[in-house]
């Protein structure tokens, strides 16, 4: 068995922990503690993420979409599969060094999907960039922490409370889909959901590519 190796490490933005990189072989992970946020054996749900939007989306030249979290980018090379070449995706990732981190040692992992002209990565906090637009997006994927409930940054929680929700769905098109990730489920996520005005659909989404692994939670929910 080879062990695993620690490449780098970053603190949360609100100084509550650190993140690390670890790498064993061609496998790499992301961890909080005990807690493995991040695997990249294990893509399903967060490709499923993207597929559905897209999906419900429908066929369209000119889709403008942002994803909310860089991660492994199983969730933008999904995106990027599935829109045509005038499409256009920025994505938002709070931490300087996953981005770092998806530039350097997990390049492979990326398999050059940054260079695709249709991406715009910054580091910025996702609700900021939601919060500054009124109308501009046909879809908003957030795959945040873990999901409404929240792990790691407690900031978080302002995405999923009711006025975040309407916040979100101010800056999408009408009929565009707001898509999120949990590691599990949240009643009282889909009650807020609907209380906003969003037609809402829950789907589960297995963590391996194969349909094995933990069952994890997608929310698409369509602006009227």
């Amino acid at each position: 068995m080879i062990p695993w190796t620690v490449l780098d490490s970053a603190a949360l933005p609100d100084g509550s922990g650190d993140l690390r990189l670890k790498q064993r072989g061609s496998e790499f992970s992301i961890m909080l503690g005990s807690n493995e946020l991040m695997n990249s054996r294990l893509s399903g749900s967060e490709e499923a993420l993207a597929k559905l939007a897209c999906e419900r989306l429908g066929p369209s030249a000119r889709v403008r979409m942002l994803i909310g979290g860089l991660g492994m980018g199983f969730t933008l090379r999904a995106a990027l599969t599935h829109l045509p070449p005038g499409a256009e995706i920025d994505v938002a990732e709070l931490i300087p060094a996953v981005v770092d981190w998806a530039r350097g040692p997990m390049a492979p992992v990326f398999a050059g999907c940054l260079d695709d002209p249709r991406v715009q990565v910054s580091v910025a906090d996702v609700a900021e960039v939601i919060a500054e637009y009124k109308g501009r997006y046909d879809a908003i994927l957030l795959d945040v922490d873990n999901g409404p409930e929240g792990l790691t940054v407690a900031g978080n929680d302002r995405l999923y409370g009711a006025a975040g929700l309407q916040t979100a769905k101010a800056a999408l098109r009408p009929g565009g889909i707001l898509a999120v990730w949990s590691s599990g489920p949240d009643h009282g996520f889909t009650r807020r959901l609907k209380g906003a005005g969003f037609a809402t659909e829950e789907v589960t989404a297995r963590a391996r590519r194969t349909g094995g692994g933990a069952r994890h939670v997608i929310w698409l929910a369509r602006r009227g």
